[in-house]
């Protein structure tokens, strides 16, 4: 199974359609994953997967900000990544 990190900048419809279905109400401590990078800074970030990926996606206010909007209005995200990295 193949591991992504992903960015707030780097979120395709794809991602943010499965974080939506899986936070549909937002995330809390208890689903977030705190981890070292190879430059020793600690990073937090939540867990979804497809069948071949598991994706952690870095927790910013962005983010946030981008899932809340989606819920309200899914047309509204404007993304030029495709849908692979």
């Amino acid at each position: 199974m193949k591991r992504v990190i992903v960015d707030y900048s780097k979120l395709t419809i794809n991602i943010l359609n499965i974080l939506t279905e899986k936070y549909p109400d937002g995330y809390d401590h208890t689903d977030i994953i705190k981890f070292k990078n190879s430059k020793a800074e600690t990073i937090s970030a939540v867990e979804v997967r497809t069948d071949d990926t598991i994706y952690l996606v870095k927790i910013c206010s962005q983010l946030e900000k981008t899932m809340e909007d989606y819920l309200d209005d899914d047309t509204s995200f404007n993304s030029t990544n495709s849908d692979y990295f």
